[in-house]
């Protein structure tokens, strides 16, 4: 489906440990539509990590198909998997995973470093920070700014490459309510003004309740999958 972004057919993922078998996914099955807004809500444990894992090319299922923006990569190597993570994929995670000793510019610079975009990098960062408001910041170390700021410094690195997708995990959770709601704002003024695809993982059902839709896990399963 040419509008279609993310095509997911019965995924599974089973842990072992020892001769335990965990079975985090157990047959999901799920259409994204190219620039759809999606929160992705569950217990903890649930498989909602797992899920989004999967989908951001960070793992591999153990079973059942992923077409990503078009290409198949269920059965992709590790470096593959990189590669299409890089080119294809943003992250933004709640721990906000900055370098502390380099400056803010440095840090959404990072990610054109494993591409073939870095000719322009320093443009393209600079255009990144001005998107999230931190133009004046940018030559700033992560200790120099609020946790609102560094939070903005990882969405500009997560845009840095112009992804298809861009992928947040409780990407409030370390921020006080009015903060973690302007960073929302952002990531939907993103969605709206660029076709970027959303995924959020939350358990805030106001910040789901923005999303144009909500997929709810338990136990591995889709929950209206679940009898």
């Amino acid at each position: 489906m040419e509008d279609t972004v993310i095509q997911a057919e019965g995924l599974t993922k089973i842990y072992r440990m020892g001769e335990v078998e965990v079975q985090a996914l157990r047959g999901i099955s799920l259409d994204v539509k190219r620039g759809e807004a999606v929160a992705i809500m569950g217990p903890s444990g649930s498989g909602k990590s797992t899920l989004m894992s999967i989908l951001g090319c960070l793992d591999r299922p153990s079973g059942g198909e992923y077409i990503l923006d078009g290409e198949e990569v269920a059965g992709l190597t590790d470096d593959q998997l990189a590669s299409i993570r890089n080119r294809k994929i943003g992250f933004v995670f709640q721990s906000f995973n900055l370098l502390q000793r380099t400056s803010a510019l440095a840090n959404v610079e990072l990610p054109m470093s494993y591409s073939d975009q870095a000719n322009d990098g320093r443009e393209r960062a600079v255009a990144a920070l001005r998107a999230v408001g931190l133009e004046s910041r940018m030559k700033h170390r992560p200790a120099e700014l609020s946790g609102g700021e560094q939070q903005r410094v990882a969405v500009a690195r997560a845009l840095v490459n112009e992804p298809a997708i861009l992928m947040a995990d409780e990407p409030t959770g370390n921020l006080d309510s009015k903060v973690g709601q302007e960073i929302m704002d952002l990531l939907f003024k993103l969605n709206r003004e660029r076709n970027t695809t959303l995924l959020i993982i939350t358990h805030d059902q106001r910040i789901a309740s923005q999303a144009q839709r909500t997929i709810r896990i338990r136990d591995g399963l889709l929950e209206e999958n679940i009898q």
